[in-house]
């Protein structure tokens, strides 16, 4: 059996067999956005991203400050996803000998302009030699926000967001618009010819897209229990929040929140952009209907992104995903998001 056989999403379950019983201070691990544990003074959390050079990223399209900016952005979305606070990262860059020191300098650049607006520490990390090409390892190091949390201190864990703790009847949301960091992919790499804004509204979606850390604490505030990032896609993500909850999933496709400026450029192929595109890094959550309205209320107060509700959590097949047009026919989907070893 070749890894191509069985896909990344596979090999994780494999791997979640073969390493060794999770001890009793681990809460979560191997499967969420992040790994979290217990400590004498809370909840500690830990993600980790690999970018690798023509795989994530091509140098030329993408600069280095973009590069930067971008690589701590998707850990720290996942430490959003999990309504935590970011504290610390530590970089791994594998770079070959002829690349030019300003070039490292402006990653750094981008990485710690970010960092700063997040109030994340850089804390360190490695550099090594690598003659095939960049590769960029980010780990952030969180903590839950149990400040923000309205249950009791006696119950941390309930404060944490996860992919396992949706259930029939929740309505499902999304921050922000999806499809637009992928339209921004297209654009680049098709050399689209745009105008200036559309071009900035796409670029910065795709280049440097922002984490939606005040977002997440904000959901775990209002008492949302269920979500996750999108970052393989809205159907491919979706389908494994309700895998890990064990249950079904409805799409409103015309509530669906699409950006203006894709749907000009793209037309029609704007809900597939939205569908599937991914690197969106918004969050998706599930949460019962009354807390989703302290959700609107609190999000629309505190002036956060945008709150919409795009469907339903139902009693059905592990992790299936329907897509309903406006006019109750059912749009076929396409399997799941991105993998990095489907054939």
């Amino acid at each position: 059996m070749k890894i191509g056989d069985i896909g990344e999403f596979g090999l994780i379950q494999r791997v979640a067999k073969a390493v060794p019983p999770a001890p009793s201070g681990l809460i979560i691990g191997i499967g969420d956005d992040a790994a979290a544990w217990r400590t004498s003074s809370g909840i500690q959390l830990a993600t980790t991203d690999t970018l690798i050079e023509n795989v994530h990223f091509k140098l030329g399209p993408t600069t280095w400050y973009d590069l930067g900016w971008k690589a701590l952005a998707v850990n720290l979305s996942d430490i959003a996803a999990m309504g935590g606070i970011a504290r610390y990262a530590l970089v791994t860059l594998g770079l070959p000998n002829e690349a030019e020191v300003q070039d490292v300098l402006d990653f750094y650049k981008g990485l710690s302009d970010l960092a700063s607006r997040c109030d994340t520490a850089i804390a360190g990390g490695d550099m090594v030699s690598s003659p095939a090409g960049v590769m960029i390892t980010v780990s952030v190091i969180g903590e839950a926000s149990v400040k923000d949390c309205l249950r009791p201190s006696s119950h941390q864990e309930a404060c944490l967001l996860r992919r396992s703790a949706s259930r029939p009847g929740d309505l499902v949301g999304v921050t922000g618009f999806l499809g637009t960091s992928a339209s921004g992919l297209e654009m680049i790499m098709a050399d689209l010819s745009v105008d200036s804004h559309a071009a900035d509204v796409l670029r910065t979606a795709h280049l440097r897209p922002t984490p939606r850390l005040a977002e997440g604490r904000a959901l775990v505030a209002a008492g949302v229990q269920a979500a996750m990032d999108i970052s393989d896609g809205l159907v491919g993500d979706l389908t494994k929040l309700c895998e890990a909850s064990r249950v079904a999933a409805r799409v409103w496709s015309d509530r669906i929140p699409i950006h203006p400026t894709v749907t000009g450029i793209f037309g029609a192929r704007a809900i597939e952009q939205a569908l599937y595109g991914g690197e969106d890094y918004e969050l998706l959550f599930a949460a019962p209907r009354e807390t989703m309205e302290v959700v609107t209320r609190s999000f629309a107060g505190e002036a956060l992104s945008e709150v919409t509700v795009i469907g339903e959590i139902m009693e059905g097949p592990a992790g299936h995903v329907a897509v309903v047009a406006s006019d109750g026919t059912h749009i076929e989907t396409e399997k799941g998001g991105w993998d990095h070893f489907a054939r």
